[in-house]
């Protein structure tokens, strides 16, 4: 023996020693971590398995044979207990597997060290517990992860079995021919293609058969790229419209651009020159889109002309073919959006979405009233403005039902109302505008306020567009305390039922549930049933005792299904056992009941998180073959809620009133209660569940049942401590931004986390096409076709706040041409 161990280097000894130590070391971590996991109720697998590495590591120390047998033992209990935790899932079993198969395999690569110096050694045994088991768990992991579960495609046999007709109208007649009543192939006349929003392509050139050839057709770049000295953030959320062969595109500074739709040229820009202050004041610089004006008056100024928002609270006008202000617009060009909401700081008012108009009129919310700074916030009014001249038409203020005119001098729109920030929609036929509300300011704290705040608080409103009188409303959150603002733009269909088509209106939510209405009354088409939800708070909070939940369409409280997931324990992840050992150990000391649980002074778990669900990007819906697309997140949140004493021991403030001593809190100031909302993460900056943390999924409207879903996006350009991992696993990310489908049966889509846009088959889900792109697609495409050749096109310019790459490109992809 002593002959054997003479003849192993000292460096080889060394190197085992500091093997020995390592193990020691994490078995160590685990058993203090498990002990704190075990008083609060949870596993006693890891203390136990930190004994038993610990344990192990001083045998294998010692250089005792026991060490290897003590090892591959608790490999073995170790493999079983994953296996009945979390089944063959390659995700979740990599915090149990990864490591103890890492340690093992490294115990074999010393070979030499342990086969000459060892005391009582089992040479069989060693092979088992450092070879054979190790590669058995790293074939449970990798296996699952090449051939993914989660990928669920339909049967192409679904599509031969599909009625020939179209599921849905693509026009509504417009009694004043309103350029955005409808779009054709050849334009995209509203944000969501139209006032209906389908965010549907009429273009069928672009098809399943041939979307590989896509190349790039032209590439743009704005121009406007973040100073390097900002004290803001940027987002390149934009859509541009597409009118008589010009792209009107808007950049996150508000510039407007007006760019030559076939080869990618400008063709003229306007600067607006926005409030760097209220810029800075907003949680992202942007602009959604821009609205397209026709008049009746061919003669008149700016005929044709683009009307957009600032976030400086802002509406200007521009001449859509020479792009110089229409003089004749408000005050030469302008509209202050602050004038009677009792607003004076720089950003408290931030329209971010373009308005919709019809009946001559341009139809907008206040915006982006920050959330979670002051319970005293400016009015969340919606008005309508003469398209042509500016002039207010309407108000629709909720502390003044039936009264649309202005207040009297000296007062203000009723202050602190749930404002409308994203993005509307409109049938011109019926002249109704529909708007998705937010929150009143304070998002986590509800019991101050007013009974017409709970009312109309994240609800669906139908207003007469010519006059802002409403017509009706449906609430999709009893009494909100979670963020679900009402943010994705509704979608207008017509949904078959057994008495005949009606003319719907479809809205998803961040609340993870999709509701079809009766677009003119607004009862539902579906059944909306009143749901028992968690109840009570440790505050003097109330909650509602029951939810609005549309049991009959699919919902995204995780992967997309009619079933919300409920999360568990055993559903903690991390990349290694110490990290879901944290994530482990707040599960427990979270208060958590499932959907709708309230925010507490312990802590909650918000699931569906405060991002959704589904955000502003929406839904899109194919219109011929009636199958909705979704791309939806599932990321937890947590939530907590802080009383006024504590806040100011943190020095949280208001962002209009100076900079937190602790930023990432909400001040909620004139609250009882301050808050606190972040994504539920580990502290390898990696989310607390398992992947998929999003997916894209297609729904039958027929049947109401979704066909396929996929995760959508992959780690490409993301990973644990922000170190891209440059790994194209279909793993599915957070994702921002929408889809768009076409007659060609493809559904395009961004919004993840890594720098690709993707084609989809609207059909089955199957991946047909991927581009690199040079920055994050924060944003919707479109599509429309110029001289027989369609495009596809997207702003691609990344989100500071999703920590994806800026940049300032827009790209079209189209065939080679004479293909």
């Amino acid at each position: 023996m002593q002959e054997h161990r003479n003849s192993v280097s000292r460096v080889a000894l060394w190197a085992f020693w500091l093997y020995t130590l390592l193990l020691i070391l994490f078995g160590a971590a685990m058993l203090g971590l498990g002990a704190i996991l075990i008083f609060e109720g949870g596993s006693w697998y890891y203390a136990l398995m930190g004994i038993a590495t610990v344990a192990a590591g001083v045998l294998l120390a010692l250089r005792r044979g026991t060490g290897v047998l003590v090892f591959g033992v608790a490999s073995l209990l170790t493999l079983v207990w994953a296996l009945w935790e979390v089944g063959l899932d390659g995700w979740s079993l990599i915090p149990r597997l990864a490591w103890i198969s890492g340690f093992g395999l490294l115990l074999l690569a010393f070979w030499i060290v342990v086969t000459r110096t060892f005391r009582g050694l089992s040479k069989p045994l060693y092979l088992a517990s450092a070879g054979v088991l190790p590669l058995v768990m790293i074939a449970l992991m990798v296996f699952p992860l090449l051939n993914p579960s989660n990928i669920e495609l339909a049967d192409p046999a679904l599509a031969q079995n599909r009625p020939a007709e179209p599921f849905s109208s693509a026009t509504v007649s417009s009694p004043d021919g309103n350029v955005a009543a409808n779009h054709d192939a050849s334009n995209w006349t509203s944000y969501g293609g139209s006032n209906l929003s389908h965010k549907f392509s009429p273009s069928a050139q672009i098809t399943p058969d041939n979307v590989h050839q896509l190349e790039e057709a032209w590439h743009f770049h704005t121009g406007d790229n973040k100073p390097e000295d900002a004290k803001y953030s940027y987002a390149f959320q934009n859509t541009p419209l597409m009118v008589d062969g010009t792209l009107y595109v808007c950049t996150p500074s508000q510039i407007v651009i007006a760019v030559d739709a076939a080869n990618g040229t400008e063709k003229w820009r306007f600067d607006p020159e926005v409030d760097r202050e209220a810029m800075s004041n907003i949680a992202a610089s942007t602009c959604r889109g821009v609205a397209y004006f026709q008049a009746a008056d061919s003669a008149a100024q700016c005929g044709k002309r683009i009307i957009w928002p600032m976030v400086d609270g802002r509406m200007g006008a521009l001449d859509a073919e020479t792009g110089e202000l229409c003089t004749d617009f408000g005050e030469q060009g302008y509209i202050d959006l602050n004038e009677g909401t009792g607003n004076d700081l720089p950003g408290f008012v931030a329209p971010t979405s373009p308005p919709l108009i019809m009946r001559g009129v341009a139809i907008i919310g206040t915006g982006q009233v920050r959330d979670g700074t002051e319970r005293d916030a400016p009015s969340g009014v919606v008005r309508g403005y003469d398209a042509v001249t500016g002039e207010q038409r309407w108000a629709w203020d909720l502390g003044r039902p039936g009264v649309t005119t202005p207040p009297p001098p000296g007062e203000t729109y009723t202050r602190s109302t749930p404002n409308v920030w994203s993005l509307l929609a409109g049938d011109d036929e019926l002249g109704l505008v529909y708007l998705p509300t937010g929150n009143p300011a304070s998002d986590f704290y509800g019991a101050d306020r007013t009974e017409q705040e709970e009312e109309y608080t994240a609800s669906l409103v139908a207003l007469d567009a010519a006059t802002g009188q409403e017509r009706w409303h449906f609430r999709t959150v009893n009494h909100d305390l979670w963020d679900f603002d009402l943010s994705p733009q509704p979608n207008l269909i017509d949904f078959p039922t057994a008495n005949g088509t009606r003319p719907a209106v479809l809205q998803a939510s961040k609340n993870g549930q999709v509701y079809v209405l009766d677009r003119a009354t607004g009862e539902p088409i579906l059944p909306v049933v009143q749901a028992p939800v968690p109840q009570g708070t440790d505050t003097d909070e109330f909650t509602a005792a029951t939810q609005p939940l549309s049991p009959e369409m699919p919902n995204t409280v995780g992967a997309p299904s009619k079933d919300m997931e409920v999360l568990k324990a055993s559903d903690a992840w991390g990349i290694t056992p110490l990290d879901q050992l944290q994530c482990r150990i707040e599960f427990m000391r979270l208060r958590y009941d499932g959907p709708y649980t309230p925010p507490t002074l312990q802590g909650s778990l918000a699931f569906a998180g405060n991002h959704g669900g589904i955000n502003w990007g929406g839904v899109s819906v194919d219109i011929q073959r009636g199958i909705l697309i979704m791309n939806s997140n599932r990321l937890p949140y947590t939530e907590q809620v802080y009383t006024r004493e504590k806040m100011d021991e943190l020095g949280v403030v208001s962002v209009f009133r100076g900079k937190s001593e602790t930023p990432g809190y909400m001040a909620q100031m004139g609250s009882k209660y301050g808050a606190r909302k972040k994504p539920w993460m580990s502290v390898l900056n990696t989310p607390c569940i398992a992947p998929p943390w999003g997916y894209i999924s297609g729904t039958d409207l027929r049947t109401k049942e979704v066909i396929w879903r996929r995760p959508l996006g992959t780690g490409y350009d993301a990973g644990p401590l922000g170190i891209k991992s440059h790994i194209k696993l279909e793993m599915g990310t957070p994702n921002n931004s929408g889809s768009l489908t076409t007659a060609g049966g493809l559904a395009f889509v961004g919004a993840g986390l890594d720098q690709f846009l993707r084609g989809f088959s609207t059909e089955t889900g199957e991946l047909l096409w991927e581009v690199r792109i040079p920055a994050g697609a924060q944003a919707n495409p479109l599509s429309y076709e110029i001289n027989g050749r369609q495009y596809i096109v997207a702003a691609i310019g990344g989100h500071d706040r999703m920590e994806t790459k800026l940049g300032d490109s827009v790209i079209a992809w189209a065939l080679p041409e004479g293909k």
